[in-house]
């Protein structure tokens, strides 16, 4: 083997530094890479072994023929959001057929998982907790096709037997996109008087904690990283980057966990799920109500390669390699905290202190659909390390301003319980 492709969507940079890390031991082993991708920027020091940019339109058998025409001997998808990871899966098929081995989920468990009710009714024959719904689907809410007039008010009856709030999601988008926040009967009314153009899932809205959790590897040979702890869910979608996001020592969640991981490892086995998939959960009262599984890597898989010391695309691109990750249950051993949120102003110098003083993983830009929302910091903390973490914080952010006091207050709260 001599050649890798990576296919990617979106800016590279949100995988620093672990995408470099990668490329790196594939150069020092004499494998080349290239990295194919169709949004952002990509210099030197984003993927060290150079990219090729393709248009954002490609269709997944020009993407094919672009990896092939490289020469490649073997391909990985990081791509996200999930209609780029159907594109991947796509590509995998055309790419398979050629003898270029695709590390991607196949493209049958791909389209289950990126529709939202089929991965609802998956999850369920795996015996995990979901949340309640019914599917509302957007021919029938908005008259076209076969006329049913019972349909709007069979819905309004199924979510009355569910209760209010609700939260409407489209079927087929993810990272939040379209979600719509039905508090009562009045506003369910109201959106099927002028419902979406989209087929979507009628959910009961629930209040918890969100969290996720990547599972990495192929049937047989899969690895649970650590919980990675995002936010407050109970209203409409919020942006997933707001909150402080973190992975740590939490004994009784993770015991709690433990048997959830090992559903979910069953149901990537039953999907014959080949690379990474992301599960989005809400945490209420000890329970794991798990609301989607993503058909590719995560929004917080930098922060679970942080705290776990795994990294996910090196992971990757060994099983290109055709070396697979040991089966492991998610490591409630670990001692160290990984903690990210969304810098008050640009980091500029102060990376240059959080290197010095802190374990500073990455400090970049995020950029979402070609919009900025400012610059994204991670971090580690060793256990037993967290009051020295707060003083160095304490001591960087007056000149810095990169933390609001609502945010240092977070992290405060979470490193030392104050």
């Amino acid at each position: 083997m001599h050649k890798i492709a990576f296919l990617r969507s979106v800016d590279i940079q949100r995988a620093d530094p672990y995408i470099q890390q990668a490329v790196r031991e594939l150069t020092a082993d004499g494998i080349e890479s290239r990295l194919f991708y169709t949004h952002g920027t990509c210099g030197p020091a984003d993927f060290p072994a150079g990219g090729e940019h393709l248009d954002p339109a490609v269709t997944p058998l020009e993407l094919a023929d672009a990896v092939s025409a490289w020469g490649a001997d073997t391909a990985v998808s990081v791509s996200l959001p999930c209609e780029n990871a159907l594109r991947d899966a796509t590509a995998k098929a055309f790419l398979d057929a050629r003898g270029i081995p695709t590390v991607m989920t196949p493209l049958a468990a791909t389209w289950l998982l990126c529709d939202k009710w089929e991965t609802k009714q998956a999850l369920i024959a795996a015996g995990l907790d979901v949340a309640r719904g019914i599917r509302a689907d957007s021919d029938l809410t908005a008259g076209r096709g076969l006329p049913v007039p019972a349909y709007r008010q069979s819905l309004l009856v199924a979510a009355g037997e569910i209760g209010y709030p609700l939260l409407s999601k489209p079927l087929w988008d993810s990272t939040s996109m379209g979600i719509r926040f039905l508090p009562d009967r009045a506003a369910l009314d109201a959106y099927l008087a002028d419902p979406p153009p989209v087929s979507a899932v009628l959910e009961e809205c629930l209040t918890g904690e969100l969290c996720s959790v990547d599972i990495v590897g192929a049937p047989g040979n899969y690895s649970v990283l650590p919980l990675c702890w995002t936010g407050q869910a109970g209203g409409g979608a919020a942006f997933t980057f707001a909150d402080l996001r973190w992975c740590g020592p939490r004994p009784q969640a993770d015991a709690d966990f433990a048997p959830v991981a090992e559903r979910l490892v069953g149901l990537c086995e039953s999907l014959g799920v080949y690379g990474s998939v992301n599960v989005d959960m809400i945490h209420v009262n000890g329970r794991y109500v798990v609301l989607e599984i993503n058909p590719r890597i995560g929004g917080a898989t930098t922060l679970s390669c942080a705290a776990s010391g795994t990294n996910t695309f090196a992971t990757l691109a060994d099983m290109a390699r055709g070396r697979y990750p040991d089966a492991a249950r998610p490591d409630t051993r670990r001692k160290r905290w990984a903690i990210e949120f969304l810098a008050d102003r640009p980091v500029g110098q102060a990376a240059d202190e959080l290197r010095d003083r802190l374990g500073l993983v990455t400090a970049h830009e995020l950029v979402i659909d070609g919009t900025s929302h400012g610059d994204i910091v991670t971090f580690t903390c060793e256990e037993g390390d967290e009051q020295r973490t707060v003083k160095e914080l304490d001591t960087i952010n007056p000149h810095s301003g990169i933390l609001a006091p609502v945010m240092m207050g977070k992290v405060r709260a979470l490193l030392c319980g104050l």
